[in-house]
């Protein structure tokens, strides 16, 4: 199944800022996040993404597929600090809100 390049720019862009101390990384990651996501969780996002856009009915992954799965792939990838445990910071709140702050920046994606 064929897959945009824009797509997989984004995949990769999702596991990239799960990832504390690097250029990308919001200060909330970089507070919250002890382990983020490693190379193969894009390859997952986007194997993920083609699942769905098959169960969908269409022929090719998007966007708003990578949305869908970024939960269920991710929550596991994802390790929260000990104070953002404390603070009943979960998993999943970690990766709502890196899908948050990508889709705010999703007209630069791909774009050029």
């Amino acid at each position: 199944m064929p897959v945009a390049d824009h797509v997989y720019e984004y995949a990769a862009r999702i596991v990239r800022l799960t990832r504390p101390d690097q250029p990308e990384s919001t200060p909330y990651i970089n507070e919250s996040v002890s382990w983020g996501a490693g190379p193969r969780a894009s390859i997952y996002l986007i194997m993920a993404a083609k699942a769905r856009a098959v169960i969908k009915g269409r022929y090719h992954a998007t966007i708003e597929d990578l949305h869908a799965v970024a939960l269920p792939v991710l929550r596991h990838r994802v390790m929260p600090t000990f104070n953002a445990e404390a603070l009943g910071i979960r998993s999943d709140d970690i990766v709502e809100e890196v899908i948050r702050v990508i889709s705010g920046s999703q007209v630069q994606v791909g774009a050029a």
